[in-house]
């Protein structure tokens, strides 16, 4: 249902969120004691997570017990594979899995690897059959929803029933979205056919990187142990730059299919390759080897598609309409400007009827920060705090702004540097974050330059995937009276600190990396003292949203980390922006408008809906039943999909801050603000 080098640099600053996705998996035999690769990798985290992670952990047989449990469940999450049979035995070694990771041993892992992926081969025996059977949807029956709601199986038996259950459910959607039986069953059949394909390519390391981040989440939902290729993704993901030949690709029914072509890139300059063309082949050195790629793991794939600047690599396509070519593409560089800062001026005039002004915003997608390039002192290295700037020079170029809106919904964080550098654009000289480091000392740091780019009215617009470093803005606005805080009641909640450093294995940390380690080594916190841990940044003007009432947030996430206070820092106070008589009268004008909108009243009758819907246990097997609950909820996902892509605008629009009533509302409280400020203004004239 979402970034740095650990080749070249020891280690590096981030509050972004990592978003990883591990698959069922499979591997070869090799060896997992003390002297393996895999053995040396895990000797190494754990000797890492001692000694840099900020709660100094002793990994002992509490956290054993713990991995034990986030293993399996990483494994088998819905409980449809494993019995509890299987996980007594496997529980034996319960309070062991902590010296043997400290002595090189991960046998664990992939003896219960092992056990799961004999479970899969025993279920996929029955599961076409159960395909192929007669149900009846007639029947009143019902499918739990969370599996965390019941206990592994007791038996065959049980596990049996489940795979009935889930099975008649996916036919019966299926054919409640107009798909004929005969069809749907081909589709699933293809579906598990390709899922055991899929689990038998997984490499040791992904077993490893699922391992070793079970390991490291007992401890806090955002350290992870990253294989190398997911540093590389990382890396993409940071600099905002990948070489290759600019296509984005997903995995459907064991086939490569084209999601995007990437503007700029080789493809899209070549012209040949479309969305939903289907890659059949990979000659990744263009040299006549053409590999066939159907029902290969998409990470694979992309892995043979990648590579350097200059390269070349040959596709063979099965285009929409059957024909079946192949391209030749030469690799290049790609920027990916979709994640990239962006600005616009609206005319108020234009937009809101009644009203003028020009609003300037801001779109922050992500704090990023090209690592490397900093390090290689290149002169135009990536960096968010650059492209905010620019972008206020160009507000400043076409005639200036009465208010900047900064829109940092679902901006998940990035590099700490880059928040404190952007936050320096709208506020004085003095401290922007306090980090306290593991022996408990607290670290500034400061915006060094008594300068401020932007002098306007600051509105800073949140929402509850709003994280890390999205929340050092919007704590350092608020905290300096700069701004007002607009969106969801609070913003995600994420208050640490994550460093990524390479894992090498060998003599005196000299070896060669086998991946990295994201740790979470510190805590940051507002100016004020408060951390923003768990309560995030608690907003001026509410205004209402969906994600309000999902289970989104760092309270909702296991072993967060608690919420904690320390000294505040000194600072001067951004004296006319804003106080609270200001905040009071924007608020009660926000609110009447909200109380006459036709648009807000249907959004809180969607919101009550979802709110009962999320409540439920189960979900029907029964036609009838199960046809108006999927009505339903697919309204529901296609509001909050309306919702979302009109509030925050999509990535490709020229449109950074479409129209839509909540993106409204915001430019109401914009121009509110703007004329208490200047009245203000005048007054103490």
């Amino acid at each position: 249902m979402r970034f740095r080098n650990p080749t070249r640099v020891a280690a590096f600053l981030t509050t972004g969120m990592l978003v990883m996705v591990a698959c069922a998996i499979g591997a070869q035999q090799l060896q997992r004691g003390p002297g393996s690769k895999s053995g040396q990798v895990a000797r190494t985290v754990a000797a890492m997570v001692g000694r840099h992670h900020i709660a100094r952990p002793p990994i002992n047989d509490a956290v054993s017990e713990r991995l034990f449990e986030r293993y399996l469940k990483a494994l088998d999450p819905q409980k449809l594979y494993l019995t509890k049979n299987d996980v007594t035995k496997l529980s034996g070694q319960s309070k062991d899995l902590d010296d043997q990771i400290k002595a090189g041993d991960v046998e664990f892992a992939f003896e219960a690897f092992g056990i799961y992926k004999k479970r899969m081969s025993e279920r996929m025996s029955y599961i076409g059959k159960l395909i192929d059977a007669d149900h009846d949807f007639t029947k009143d029956e019902e499918m739990l929803i969370d599996a965390d709601d019941r206990d592994w199986a007791d038996g065959p038996t049980e596990i049996a029933d489940r795979w009935r259950k889930r099975i008649k459910y996916e036919l019966l959607s299926r054919k409640l979205d107009d798909t004929e039986m005969p069809e749907a069953r081909k589709r699933l059949h293809k579906r598990y056919s390709t899922l055991k394909k899929l689990m038998d390519q997984t490499e040791e390391n992904e077993i490893l990187e699922i391992y070793l981040s079970s390991l490291t989440h007992t401890l806090d939902p955002h350290s992870s142990y990253m294989s190398p290729d997911t540093v590389k993704d990382f890396n993409i993901a940071m600099e905002l730059k990948l070489q290759g030949i600019g296509a984005s690709l997903r995995s459907e029914d064991g086939y490569t299919i084209v999601a995007d072509v990437v503007k700029g890139g080789a493809a899209d300059k070549d012209g040949r390759l479309k969305v939903n063309d289907k890659i059949i082949g990979v000659d990744e050195r263009a040299n006549g080897d053409m590999q066939t790629i159907i029902d290969m793991k998409l990470k694979h794939v992309v892995r043979r598609i990648r590579g350097d600047k200059g390269t070349r690599v040959r596709l063979q396509v099965k285009t929409e309409t059957g024909e079946v070519n192949v391209y030749e593409l030469t690799r290049q560089e790609i920027k990916l400007d979709e994640s990239e800062v962006k600005g616009e001026i609206i005319d108020i005039g234009e937009r809101i009827e009644g009203r003028t002004g020009r609003i300037g915003v801001i779109n922050i997608p992500s704090f990023y920060r090209d690592f490397r390039g900093a390090q290689m002192g290149l002169p135009n290295f990536k960096s968010t705090r650059r492209d905010v700037e620019k972008v206020l020079n160009d507000f400043e170029k076409a005639g200036g702004v009465d208010a900047v809106v900064v829109d940092l919904r679902y901006n998940g964080g990035g590099a700490l540097s880059e928040a404190v550098e952007v936050s320096g654009l709208f506020v004085s000289k003095g401290p922007i974050v306090q980090v306290r480091e593991r022996d408990g000392s607290v670290t500034l740091h400061p915006d060094t330059d008594p300068e401020m780019q932007c002098r306007e009215p600051l509105i800073v617009l949140c929402n509850r995937l709003s994280a890390s470093a999205s929340e050092i803005f919007a704590g350092a606005v608020q905290d300096y009276g700069r701004g007002i805080i607009v969106g969801d009641s609070t913003t995600h909640g994420k208050g640490t600190v994550q460093n990524v450093m390479p894992v090498r294995p060998g003599l005196a940390g000299f070896g060669t990396p086998r991946g990295a380690i994201k740790l979470t080594i510190n805590k940051f916190y507002r100016v004020n003292g408060d951390s923003t841990q768990k309560r995030g940044v608690v907003s001026d003007i509410v205004l209402p949203s969906f994600l309000e009432h999902r289970e989104i947030g760092e309270a909702t996430l296991d072993n967060a980390l608690a919420f904690d206070h320390i000294r505040a820092a000194s600072r001067a106070n951004t004296k006319g922006y804003v106080n609270t008589q200001m905040l009071s009268v924007l608020k009660k004008k926000s609110a009447e408008r909200i109380g006459k909108s036709d648009d807000f009243d249907e959004l809180d009758e969607e919101i009550a809906k979802f709110k009962k819907r999320r409540d439920r246990k189960t979900i029907s097997l029964n036609e009838a039943t199960l046809a108006a609950e999927i009505a339903e909820a697919k309204k529901e996902a296609e509001d909050a999909k309306k919702e979302a892509e009109q509030q925050a605008g999509v990535a490709k629009s020229d449109e950074i801050f479409r129209k839509h009533f909540y993106n409204d509302e915001v430019l109401n409280i914009a121009v509110d603000y703007v004329e208490l400020w200047k009245r203000q203004q005048t007054a103490s004239r």
